[in-house]
């Protein structure tokens, strides 16, 4: 396959990156894996932010996981914290009309079927991100995390939502 593929593309004006190209022996596990720690990982793969992974489903069945990337979290959250940073002048009501726009905006992308733990992580991160950059706005203080829990229940920012099933089919 490796051999065919870039001939293929060749033929559209399309290559193949060689750094980001390989072969990934991604089947189903047969079994619960040994609880050894020097067992060999799993493989996985990052495709379009996300890590795919086999786990098991509530019912108990193996099926394809996906998680955010944790490169795309990382740099997700660096974003939403230099944000905060450079508009922590702007009154609370600006900050948290644009803080909910940046997380439904993550939520559509990233909302998908299994992906909840990692949407809920990102809430919670950008909810610190913003008391620690509200609270640098003034010299005379950090806001106490009370403050913070009173001025959060005027402005809440949106609920982990998830935006796209995997299991439903749209046609």
């Amino acid at each position: 396959m490796m051999e065919v593929l870039p001939k293929r593309f060749v033929k559209y004006g399309l290559t193949i990156h060689p750094e980001k190209t390989r072969m990934v022996m991604f089947v189903r596990p047969e079994s619960e894996p040994p609880k050894d720690h020097n067992r060999a990982k799993r493989e996985t793969f990052s495709f379009l932010g996300f890590t795919h992974y086999w786990g098991k489903s509530r019912k108990g069945n193996w099926v394809i996981m996906r998680s955010t990337e944790k490169g795309r979290f990382a740099r997700a959250l660096k974003k939403v914290s230099d944000w905060c940073r450079r508009n922590r002048h702007l009154p609370i009501s600006e900050q948290h009309a644009q803080l909910t726009r940046k997380l439904m905006g993550h939520y559509s992308y990233y909302g998908i079927t299994g992906n909840s733990r990692r949407l809920a992580n990102f809430r919670h991160q950008v909810i610190r991100v913003w008391r620690k950059w509200l609270s640098r706005r003034s010299r005379s203080g950090c806001i106490s995390w009370e403050k913070f829990t009173l001025l959060m229940r005027r402005y809440t920012l949106p609920p982990v939502r998830i935006m796209h099933s995997v299991y439903s089919v749209n046609l």
